[in-house]
């Protein structure tokens, strides 16, 4: 499944929502916070993000490609996993970001309502 979202935030506002984990709640209504080791995605970077409703779902991060603006990582959330690739993409008026994800069918399905809603504030200005 592939999400789409576009927005006049420029590319490099939206890419720094991405790299900084700590602001993840600021523009995705669904995150309440984020327990990290450090301040910005890299791969190997593992953390736990908590739901609106304190569930808590474990993360690593498998890649990051700042200059291309494109990250991947993996989420468990009990026996549910599932991958999730990333990338903000330039625009004349603004940025574009994709998010393909990868799992199980009825949890995909659960989660493109909530992702969706925050592709598009995370490229709005």
């Amino acid at each position: 499944m592939t999400l789409r979202a576009s927005g006049s935030a420029p590319p490099e506002t939206a890419w720094r929502r991405y790299a900084a984990p700590s602001r993840w709640p600021t523009w995705s209504p669904q995150i309440r916070a984020v327990r990290v080791d450090g301040d910005r995605i890299a791969p190997g970077l593992r953390g736990e993000v908590v739901s609106l409703f304190g569930v808590t779902a474990r993360f690593v991060v498998e890649s990051v490609d700042e200059e291309r603006r494109r990250w991947t990582w993996r989420v468990r959330l009990g026996p549910v996993r599932m991958r999730l690739h990333h990338a903000v993409l330039a625009r004349p008026d603004g940025s574009a970001t994709t998010l393909r994800l990868e799992g199980p069918a009825l949890a995909l399905a659960a989660y493109a309502g909530p992702a969706r809603w925050a592709l598009g504030r995370l490229v709005r200005a």
